[in-house]
Formats: structure tokens, sequence, C-alpha cells
């Protein structure tokens, strides 16, 4: 077998090699993606439309989606699709209403009060995958959250299909969840059109949604300095935990559902011995053969992979060291594991949860920092889409209070002009 390499026992200096994942032509693609990013900027729908036509091969007069026209998808799906789309948004919203944050007021000296309050981001980009395998479901996931925030608009960019339309379903969950305008434009180009705004497309003050590399990359070079985005959410990736009390059919469909995600992706298990990681990928290549995209699979698999660790503990380490997108825990007492994860997107605890439930129905968003950055990053709930204020006021006798510390420090940093706007408040304004 040619996929899922078995590495055993590996040293804790062979991890970090370990926990690689696939990086392919950057230098090819930062320098694609600039060009494209600095064409759209200096002129702007003129830019999208030649772009447009020399990577899809179609000429294009407006890009926005009539209102009208998304709006009537809802009889272009079967009742089924609509009813598990509204339950798995009315989960996502449970849940991610319940992360409002609530006014912190605090009298920190008497006559000193501060506050903090969250401020909904005004207008918000959501990036929407398209192409063969339209992820309806990240509308769910990004618009919801910026509804229930409270972004006063939401504009939303996907790409056509090779016949110029937008999937239905798409649509749908766009009506569905509130958004306000739907653009069809795709790659780096609708990341560079929301980043600094054109005739048609307006200038987003926050940018959302996973995408292919080119899309990542268009993502952290206008982070740098032109608009803020969510997260780094490149190829995608799990982890599983795993002990010899776990199931390998359900390891190896649970390694299947994320590699069928694109090429690059990589899927990782860390089990208890060597028994159990040949019956994983027996099971891998039993179930891969009943699935549709397993060209894409095998790809996937080539730069995936099994470590063998017997220690239980060293397993949670290897976890920690890799940070996956995705860690699903199937091994003994797993809220037991659960409590020792630092890094990790989300965490699907025992044998009954999949990811797969959050990436839909779950309730928790399944947009996630990949390639390691969950050891820094969160993934998108709804704070993302939220702003901090800080508010304080001061009385006459809060601010005696506090003057000989202001000053004190003021003075000492040599900021004299500090002290002073204490001082002459004090003095009757005069110094």
């Amino acid at each position: 077998m040619d996929i899922l390499k078995i590495y055993q026992s590996p040293s804790r200096n062979e991890w970090s090699a370990l926990s690689e994942r696939v990086v392919r032509q950057e230098a090819e693609i930062t320098q694609q993606v600039v060009e494209i990013l600095m064409a759209v900027q200096a002129e702007g729908d003129k830019a999208l439309r030649e772009i447009t036509s020399r990577v899809e091969g179609r000429s294009v007069d407006t890009f926005e989606i009539p209102a009208e026209m998304w709006r009537a998808t809802e009889y272009m799906l079967s009742e089924e699709l609509r009813k598990a789309l509204v339950a798995a948004k009315e989960n996502i919203e449970a849940f991610h209403r319940a992360q409002l944050p609530a006014p912190v007021v605090v009298e920190t000296v008497q006559g000193v009060r501060c506050e903090q309050r969250a401020v909904p981001i005004r207008r918000v980009g959501l990036y929407i995958p398209g192409g063969k395998a339209p992820l309806f479901s990240t509308v769910l996931m990004l618009a919801v959250p910026a509804r229930v925030a409270g972004c006063e608009e939401i504009i939303l960019c996907t790409p056509a299909r090779s016949d110029g339309t937008i999937a239905p379903e798409i649509l749908y969950a766009a009506d569905l969840c509130g958004v306000d305008r739907v653009f069809a434009i795709g790659g780096a180009q609708a990341i560079a059109a929301m980043a600094f705004g054109t005739e048609s497309v307006p200038r987003v003050d926050k940018i959302f949604g996973p995408g292919n590399r080119y899309v990542t990359k268009a993502k952290q070079l206008v982070g740098a300095n032109v608009v803020a985005v969510d997260l780094p959410a490149g190829p995608s990736e799990v982890l599983v935990l795993a002990d010899d009390e776990a199931s390998p059919a359900f390891v190896a469909a649970d390694l299947l559902s994320q590699a069928e995600h694109g090429g690059d992706s990589q899927s990782i298990v860390v089990c208890e011995s060597m028994n159990f990681a040949e019956a994983v990928r027996q099971a891998v290549e039993e179930q891969l053969s009943e699935l549709s995209r397993g060209e894409i699979i095998r790809e996937a698999l080539q730069q995936s992979r099994i470590v063998v660790l017997a220690d239980r503990t060293e397993r949670i380490a290897f976890s920690n060291t890799y940070a996956p997108e995705h860690l699903i825990i199937a091994m003994r007492d797993p809220w037991e594991v659960a409590a020792q994860v630092t890094s990790a997107g989300s965490v699907f605890v025992g044998p009954w949860s999949p990811e797969s439930a959050g990436d839909y129905a779950s309730g928790t968003n399944h947009t996630l920092p990949t390639s390691g950055w969950a050891r820094a990053y969160s993934g998108v709930n709804t704070d993302s889409f939220l702003r901090k204020i800080t508010y304080q006021e001061l009385s006459y006798t809060g601010l005696k209070a506090l003057a000989p510390t202001i000053t004190t420090m003021a003075d000492a940093e040599g900021l004299d002009a500090h002290a002073a706007a204490v001082r002459i408040r004090l003095k009757g304004g005069r110094l």
C-alpha cells in the first residue's frame, strides 16, 4: 500500500518533521497573487473581468447576482435539503448566540468607572469556496455569527460554475442567513475586490472564509496592511488520537472524510500499536473503493501518515505539537484526554463524534486555524465579528485619588504633558 506511511515510535526529535504540512510552489503562487492584487487595486472591475476571462474563460458584464434570482432558489432544492439547512442554522445560531459577551462595568477606584462594550464590525466579506464542491455549509458558519453579532452589512463572494451560475445551495443558504449581497467572483481576485473595493464590490472591514492556496495567500497579503482577516486557514487537516479499543473502521472513515476536501489535505492518526495501525490502513483501502472522490483522497493520503506511540501521554503530546485543525479523540476516558489538549481548532470527543458533525450541524464553527496556527488562533466565533471598545469616566474625586499614581508614572517616563493634563484639572485650569 503506497499511502498512509506508518512511523513506529518516533523520537521527539522527529516530531517536528512529522508535523510538517504540504507546501507547494509558494514563491510562484505569491508572485501570481501579488499581480492579481495590484491589478484589482489599480483597475477595479476592469481587472476582475480580465482575470475572469483569462482564468475561467468566460466574459462577464456584471458580477453581482440579483437578489430576486438568489432568493428564488428555494424551489431548486429538495425539501429534505432545505430542512437540513434550517436545522443546521438553528443549532449554529443557538451556540453562537450563547457566545455574545456581556458588558463589563467595574469601579476600579471610587469615582473611576471603566466599561467594555462589544460593537459589531460594520461590513464583513465572506468568501465561500465553490467549483465542483460548493461549500454551502460555510455560508451558515460565517453568515449566522455575523448576524448574531449584529453586523450591518454582509457581502458574499463565491466562484461561478463553468456555466457562469452560482450553486443554488449557496444562494439559498445566503438568503436563509440574511446575506445582503452576493457576487460571482472567486479566487484571489475576490479577496482583492473585497479588500480594496471596486466599482461594483464594496470594500469591507474584515474578510472571512477558507479557500485554496491562492485565496489563503491573498488573505495573508491583504491582511498585513489593507484589511482585517479572520485567521490563517489553508488546506484542511485532521488528527485522530486512538488507542487499541477504538474502531479502526471509524478512524478510517474520519481520515477519508477529511482527505476528500482536496489533494493537499492531510489526515494523521496517532495510535497505540502497529496492529491497530495496520487495521486502519486496511479499513482505509476497503472504504476508499466505495467513495466517489477516490483520486483526490489518494493524493491527500500520500502526505498523510500514521504515528505509533505506545505511551498515552506521548500521543497527547504529539497532538499538541501538531496543533490540528480538527482533533478526534478515540481513546478511553476521552474527556480526560480532552482536558490535556492545549492546541487544536475544534475537538471531537468520543466514538460517536465524527468531524463531519462539526462541519455541518452540531453548532460549533468549522472555520478553523490550520497549519499549526491552532497554537495561537481560535476558530471563527461570535467574537470574530465584534470589536471591544473600552470606556472610562472619572469624577473629580476619582481623578484626585488617581492623580499621584498618574503623575508619578508620567514624570518617570518623561511625559510631562501627560502629568500636566491631570494637574491642570485639579488646579482649576491653571498649572
